[in-house]
């Protein structure tokens, strides 16, 4: 990747969060969006589908999301004219629970491993061998995790894509007032099986 990562950091450090979205369509890469449907996924939604609705973007459905989950996702995928993408496991959530016994607990390092591999890394990677792109336009926030840190608005992810992320410097507090002004909808029940609480990651960010 030829970008100047750090040119392109201190150029957009500032920048609000729709101008971050039309530079990183401007570089002319191959772009995918992602989304996990949770419960402030509209702004990003929002965002990228107000500079170019055509963006393709990608959602991991783990096959574990909750009801008003579905409910405002399909809701924002009809409102915002979306050109989603969905990705789901190979195997379905009933017939993993059978052979796994249910989801499994974070303390159980090797079985969550796996778990989080087979619902969240391998539908991701078919997206990304499908679509190849360049650049990743994400909604990750600095003060999530620890891991995301260490990242900045532009950064460059282990499998070589350049991940942009034009919320990166917002505070929740943002992210609320963002969706108030724009009447957004919020999915207020959403569980990640494979962050299971706040502040871990799902691996989508970590991996290589």
């Amino acid at each position: 990747m030829d970008i100047d990562i750090a040119k392109a950091n201190a150029a957009l450090r500032h920048a609000s969060a729709g101008e971050v979205v039309s530079w990183a369509l401007a570089q002319g890469r191959r772009t995918i969006a992602t989304t996990s449907m949770g419960r402030n996924a509209a702004v990003m939604l929002h965002l990228v589908s107000q500079v170019d609705p055509s963006v393709p973007t990608i959602w991991v459905d783990t096959g574990y999301n909750l009801r008003d989950t579905y409910v405002v996702a399909e809701r924002l995928i009809q409102d915002l004219a979306l050109n989603i993408h969905v990705y789901s496991p190979l195997m379905t959530s009933e017939r993993r629970n059978a052979i796994m016994g249910g989801i499994p607990t974070v303390d159980d390092e090797e079985r969550h491993r796996e778990f989080t591999r087979q619902v969240k890394l391998e539908p991701f990677a078919r997206a990304l061998a499908e679509f190849q792109p360049e650049i990743w336009l994400t909604g990750i926030r600095r003060e999530e995790t620890e891991h995301r840190k260490t990242l900045d608005v532009v950064s460059l992810d282990d499998r070589g894509i350049l991940k942009v992320a034009p919320l990166f410097y917002w505070s929740e507090a943002d992210v609320e007032a963002y969706m108030a002004e724009h009447h957004l909808p919020s999915c207020r029940h959403y569980f990640d099986p494979t962050k299971v609480h706040d502040g871990r990651e799902c691996g989508l960010h970590t991996a290589a």
